[in-house]
């Protein structure tokens, strides 16, 4: 049996509405967990908002109303957006649900009793905006000679009294573990880059604020709230049912279980040093696989309020369509890349590939099927020709699963396009058009081995384009028992002998015109 599969994005911060960056992490990590769940095995997978912190209180300040209004409101469209995306979550957490509050004190008094945390005085460079801390050897000058983060965000000196997590002891531990565990932090420059920032020391970490309120109260320490990152990093163990549910963490976050992170890569640090940090220090389990993937640049430019660039992803769901949106976002980027998004490009890809490539494939045979056999499925008589066909399909559909779980996508769906081509290479050389008057026979074959390819190709695409897919193999009788990856079941022959009549079908991707706008 394989091991569980537990697989997260990162929570995401509502400081506002959702933009397409939080499209494209909820939808790559949706298709990894389709494609494990299409193979057998037991996937947990979540994802959330991270509802606490500085920058939600100021914001709910500056708007008049509490932060606890704020965040509902906020978390909502988030919600809203997975749901509307097809995101097929297990949970969606938020952190402020009491049952996190619950686990976020129970790590941190796990820490505690290993004797990391201690009370210090704080003082040291701190980015609202990153609810992150800054030594003065990373910060950048702006162009008004102003401090900035090695993310270009404003940064000020902050000086209170705050609780301390012993992250120097943990220098050789995690250096160890990246030794160990080549693959624990992906791509492989993101791993270099955690490399140099660990080699060059790593200094205790401040964990807990008081200029503050809303966030997990420190056990013992009324006054003071958790750092944002302990709170949120720990929203991962929440779901897995820390610390009372012992059954379900066995099963999710235990030694035998495979924990994937995906994550944007400008947060890998707090990912692949803080929270192995964390974990070890509560001699808790650590995950496998961190994966930090890339930006999405519009028109190949930052996405930014001030530039009026950030894209709404209900709005290009609207425009172009669910399925053809997250076919395109993977498509068009090796996951782990930048990559860059324009109306033009998805409008392109999706006629070409998705409508072209494989929706008017199927659009011509069933269309055929429907029309000339009134619905009955042709008899095979596989020839030399028909077996290559569909030993070249089957060879795609035995490479996608092996990509996706590498976390590779893109691979995955070039594999795919490479036998949708095959097939429209074989449907114009055998032309059963021609063959309806010359040799009937021969044209139930080939109509009948198009079939069988063609639904194969639709449930080897399906988590990508699972509305699509499962529209197009429900109009084809395909049962449940052929839609993963794995044996493969001779479903043909028993909607044949159950006498199955094919309907004449829609058009799975009608072609698109780019808005009016983007012209």
């Amino acid at each position: 049996m394989p091991k569980p599969l537990t697989i997260t994005t990162a929570i995401a911060y509502p400081n506002g509405r959702p933009h397409i960056g939080h499209a494209y992490e909820a939808i790559a990590t949706d298709v990894f967990a389709r494609a494990a769940r299409m193979m057998g095995r037991d996937v947990f997978f979540q994802t959330g908002t991270d509802e606490h912190g500085l920058k939600v209180a100021q914001t709910a300040r500056g708007l008049g109303i509490t932060p606890r209004e704020f965040v509902d409101e906020m978390a909502s469209y988030f919600k809203e957006m997975d749901d509307l995306l097809g995101i097929s979550y297990d949970r969606f957490i938020r952190t402020s649900e009491p049952v996190h509050h619950a686990a976020s004190q129970a790590i941190w008094e796990a820490m505690a009793a290993n004797g990391d945390l201690y009370l210090d005085r704080y003082e040291g460079w701190y980015s609202v905006r990153d609810e992150a801390y800054y030594d003065e050897s990373e910060l950048v000058e702006g162009t008004d000679g102003a401090k900035l983060s090695p993310q270009g965000t404003p940064v000020e000196w902050t000086v209170e009294e705050s609780w301390f997590f012993r992250l120097s002891n943990y220098q050789d531990k995690l250096l160890a573990l990246y030794a160990e565990q080549p693959d624990f932090i992906q791509p492989e420059s993101r791993r270099n880059e955690i490399l140099r920032f660990v080699e060059g020391g790593l200094r205790d970490l401040s964990v807990s604020r008081t200029s503050f309120d809303w966030g997990v109260k420190v056990p013992g320490s009324p006054d003071h709230v958790m750092y944002v990152w302990v709170d949120a990093l720990t929203n991962y163990l929440t779901g897995c049912g820390y610390p009372d549910d012992t059954e379900r963490m066995a099963r999710y976050w235990g030694p035998e279980s495979d924990i994937v992170h995906i994550i944007g890569k400008d947060i890998v640090r707090f990912h692949t040093v803080y929270w192995p940090a964390f974990l070890m220090s509560a001699n808790l389990p650590l995950p496998g696989k961190i994966f930090g993937h890339g930006f999405l640049l519009n028109r190949g430019e930052k996405m930014s309020k001030s530039l009026g660039n950030v894209a709404d992803p209900k709005e290009l769901a609207e425009a172009f369509g669910v399925d053809a949106l997250r076919y395109f976002l993977l498509a068009e980027v090796g996951f782990g890349n930048d990559g860059s998004y324009s109306a033009e490009a998805i409008v392109h890809r999706t006629n070409t590939e998705l409508g072209n490539a494989f929706g008017n494939l199927a659009q011509r045979t069933l269309s055929f099927i429907a029309k000339n056999l009134e619905g009955r499925l042709p008899e095979p008589a596989a020839t030399a020709d028909d077996e290559a066909l569909l030993a070249a399909v089957r060879e795609a559909v035995t490479d996608m699963p092996r990509a996706f779980e590498k976390l590779a996508p893109h691979e995955a769906i070039q594999s795919w396009l490479r036998a949708c081509y095959a097939c429209n290479a074989y449907i114009d050389a055998q032309a059963p058009w021609a063959l309806r008057k010359t040799d009937p026979a021969r044209m139930e074959a080939v109509l009948a081995t198009l079939y069988v390819a063609i639904a194969e190709l639709a449930v080897a695409i399906s988590p990508v384009i699972p509305t699509s897919a499962t529209a197009l193999l429900d109009h084809m009788g395909v049962p449940a028992d052929a839609r993963g990856y794995g044996e493969s079941v001779d479903w043909y022959e028993s909607l044949r002998a159950g006498g199955f009549v094919l309907a004449a079908p829609k058009p799975l991707f009608p072609r698109l015109e780019l808005p009016a706008e983007a012209e």
